[in-house]
């Protein structure tokens, strides 16, 4: 059975076990016994408080909450420089492979595998804001050059950029055409 599984199982579990105990709190309340409310309201406290897989994946080595803020907060704001992961380790001091293994343990990807994740990310919100060329979003992103982009983007998000640009401005200028009544495009144009 797959961890994902059995997290899904159990938060289901957890999700029907809280209803119970919140028709548990009402029929108490509803017959005044105010006593049996408050304990199953400890009840449904102690079940929501438990931790979930993240918490207790940060507990089993991964890095400390304060850690991850302050790493994401340097990659974003690094993300048209080259970063190394030694540079990374320093931000919270931290030999490399125990910062590697942190990393991993924390965000679920390697350093360079979230760093380009993020630089996706960046070239994806600047292609649909701006008409800029693939070449200067690329080296605003943080890659060599649009090659690299273009190498990074068809294998994480199986398109190349200029198709995935294409598509995703055509289906916004749709949307944005069917939230607009027709007089008031009329009256525009």
């Amino acid at each position: 059975m797959s961890s994902r599984f059995r997290a899904e199982s159990r938060d289901r579990n957890d999700f029907t076990a809280a209803i119970s105990i919140l028709d548990e709190v009402r029929r108490a309340i509803e017959r005044n016994l105010l006593n049996g409310a408050r304990g199953a309201a400890w009840r449904l406290a102690s079940l929501l408080a438990q931790p979930n897989e993240a918490e207790k994946a940060c507990a089993r080595g991964g890095l400390a909450p304060w850690q991850r803020r302050k790493i994401d907060r340097y990659l974003r704001e690094h993300l048209e420089y080259p970063v190394q992961v030694d540079e990374l380790a320093q931000q919270i001091p931290l030999s490399v492979s125990h910062f590697c293994r942190a990393f991993k343990e924390t965000f679920g990807d390697t350093p360079h595998a979230y760093l380009i994740r993020l630089r996706l990310e960046l070239a994806q919100e600047t292609m649909l804001a701006t008409d800029e060329p693939l070449s200067q979003i690329a080296l605003a992103s943080g890659f060599a050059d649009q090659a690299h982009l273009s190498k990074q983007f068809r294998r994480v998000v199986g398109e190349t950029p200029s198709a995935w640009r294409r598509r995703n401005l055509t289906e916004a200028r749709v949307e944005s055409r069917r939230q607009c009544p027709i007089g008031e495009a009329v009256g525009r144009a």
